[in-house]
């Protein structure tokens, strides 16, 4: 038998790497298999013992975990475990353990999984620890971790090996503890006002005229090509249609685009439909959102993000797109005669624009260069115009805008929402113009024709509301990129 196991395929091996191999062999060599262990009786774990040490004191307990470090001291050694709830030090001597067994302690490496049985003391030094009578190797850690004073830094090998990341850097365990956190406290606060939580279909075979582009399979049994879905919202408008009045889902999402600070090509979106309320009322449940997710997580609604304070308790402040367009940059959108007028006023500014923009397009953009960065604390930007709100509901008093917001904070959008179109003609005329302009940039879109017919069939007024669950866990977490709120974020393979 070889010195260490490996075959044909191993990659190479560091030094360390092939001396922890030769360990394992020596196990296997006396029959003693680490990976065969199927089960360790934990009776606790590391916070509650700390957390209750006066009551635990003397008390046996088995704990289990992965071994973060080791001071051996002739007969002695303190050690440290960590599990999923945080490190405790443990204290092995070979009086206790015998010894053998004390000797095959000290043959175990930084990063071993070891199930530990003991007493609860505290060293003279104060330090809740555990006084170990047994030590079992549960699993064998063939790898080095990372240089214990410096963790792991390289952030690219972060993202890629995140389950080392989780390792060494408690920091990021707590983020995605609170990620958690955070999911919870929207569950909690959307279940309270009655709505229904449902899934819908992510593999779509309408290619609908949005901005987004998706990314595309083959069903095979059906031998027809299908899409990931870039938003749930019209599955989530046919339950409205259906008689539920109040629903929402959390779910993943789809697009095959760029990749930045806040973007990710997979992520997690939170939409919610409520009949018989407009855009006005969802706003105040946004506020309302905001106020209970971060008092849930954080215990505050000052939080702070990149050093600056955001202040998230009601109210926001709401300013409609035109009128934050011209406060920044001084152009009144209403003056423009005519579409070609608005473009070639891109052009002056350097703006790039399709050349099939509208005055609608040309306006959002000016927002774009102009206001976006700039909203810093929560800000509503309403009544945006028709052209780029295809599924929103026109203004009565000015049909040129609907009634859509999204609101921004950090200088990002975190949110969209609408009073939603429940006008099956308007929809179609809006699908149709949609569908012309994607074509006319060679895009392929469709009109989705069930959806159509959905509303056809009547749609109670409804205010319907999305927003990125990862932009909001970075605002909560403190975090400057989607990709520390992903654990397994899409990563170039190297």
């Amino acid at each position: 038998m070889a010195d260490y196991p490996v075959t044909p395929l191993t990659p190479p091996l560091s030094e360390q790497e092939i001396i922890r191999r030769q360990k394992l062999q020596a196990l296997l060599d006396a029959g003693q298999n680490p990976y065969e262990i199927t089960t360790f009786p934990v009776t606790h774990h590391a916070k509650e013992i700390i957390d209750g040490a006066d009551a635990l004191m003397e008390q046996p307990v088995a704990i289990a975990g992965r071994m973060m470090s080791r001071r051996v001291m002739g007969k002695a050694s303190f050690a440290h475990l960590l599990d999923g709830s945080g490190e405790i030090q443990f204290y092995a001597t070979r009086d206790e353990l015998g010894e053998e067994n004390y000797k095959l302690f000290k043959q175990y490496d930084i990063g071993d999984i070891l199930g530990i049985t003991g007493t609860v003391f505290r060293t003279k030094t104060g330090e809740v620890t555990v006084h170990a009578t047994a030590i079992t190797l549960l699993t064998k850690s063939l790898k080095v971790l990372p240089e214990k004073f410096h963790g792991l830094v390289d952030t690219d090998l972060r993202y890629r090996q995140r389950y080392v990341d989780t390792i060494v850097n408690p920091e990021v365990r707590d983020t995605f503890r609170k990620r958690s956190a955070i999911i919870s406290a929207v569950r909690e606060f959307l279940d309270g006002r009655g709505y229904l939580e449902v899934d819908t279909p992510v593999l779509q075979t309408v290619e609908i005229g949005a901005s987004a582009r998706p990314f595309r399979t083959h069903h095979n049994a059906l031998d027809i090509d299908m899409l990931l879905r870039i938003e749930t919202e019209l599955y989530l408008k046919r339950l409205i249609v259906g008689g539920f009045e109040r629903v929402y889902e959390v779910g993943r999402i789809f697009r095959n685009e760029g990749m930045d600070a806040t973007h990710n090509p997979e992520f997690t979106s939170v939409e919610t439909y409520q009949a018989y309320a407009n855009y006005h009322e969802i706003m105040e449940m946004v506020e309302q959102l905001y106020e209970f997710v971060a008092m849930k997580a954080l215990g505050t609604t000052d939080v702070t993000y990149q050093g600056e304070i955001i202040h998230l308790k009601a109210p926001w402040k709401r300013i409609t797109m035109a009128d934050a367009v011209r406060e920044a940059c001084g152009i009144d959108w209403t003056q423009w005669q005519s579409d070609e007028e608005a473009r070639a006023e891109m052009e002056r500014r350097d703006i790039h624009v399709e050349k099939t923009a509208t005055r609608g397009d040309c306006l959002e953009a000016l927002f774009d260069e102009y206001v976006e960065k700039t909203l810093v604390q929560p800000t509503f930007i309403i009544d945006y115009p028709v052209e780029i709100s295809p599924l929103a509901k026109r203004k009565p008093d000015n049909p040129r805008l609907t009634e859509r917001f999204e609101f921004f904070i950090t200088g990002h959008e975190m949110g969209n929402a609408f009073s939603e179109l429940n006008d099956p003609i308007d929809q179609r005329r809006r699908f149709e113009e949609q569908m012309a302009a994607r074509q006319a940039q060679g895009m392929k879109a469709e009109i989705d024709e069930d959806f159509v017919t959905a509303l056809e069939y009547g749609m109670p007024p409804t205010g319907g509301l999305g927003f990125g669950l990862d932009r909001m866990v970075m605002l909560l977490t403190d975090s400057p990129t989607i990709r520390d709120v992903l654990l397994f974020p899409t990563m170039k393979p190297v």
